[in-house]
């Protein structure tokens, strides 16, 4: 686990319920804007489907510092929350520190006892999609 993750996931286990939903909240609003190479060519994200919102994602880089890219409409704070909860734990760092996160990082955040399975699954969503990109990135660039 990224040192950035690790310290995401010791600020939301030290929080309870409204709290670790607030700090969630609080995420949403630090995602970084779209590229502006991304938003000129939409065709360049991913999807993803498993989000009740329109969620789209792009990696790019080495093996070494791997980028995210996230487009999440901020009218769905949650989901904008968790896109940027990912951003901050694994963009910038390396394909092997990103493939390594556990499956099970969005658990980890304790947010399934306070909000939908769904939207859960929204989270589990994004990040299988970010490893398999990378995985990808990496072998095409071997």
């Amino acid at each position: 686990m990224t040192r950035a993750a690790e310290d995401i996931v010791a600020d939301f286990q030290f929080l309870e319920g409204s709290d670790r939903l607030q700090l969630l909240l609080e995420f949403s609003e630090a995602l970084p804007d779209l590229d502006e190479r991304y938003g000129d060519h939409p065709e360049l994200l991913e999807r993803v489907e498993e989000c009740q919102s329109p969620v789209f994602i792009a990696v790019d880089g080495t093996a070494a510092k791997i980028v995210l890219h996230f487009s999440a409409p901020r009218e769905s704070p949650t989901t904008r929350g968790f896109a940027s909860i990912l951003f901050s734990a694994l963009s910038s760092h390396s394909a092997e520190e990103i493939l390594q996160l556990s499956d099970d990082f969005p658990t980890e955040l304790g947010l399934d006892h306070i909000i939908t399975p769904l939207r859960v699954r929204g989270m589990r969503g994004m990040l299988a999609r970010i490893k398999r990109k990378t995985a990808e990135l990496v072998a095409k660039d071997a």
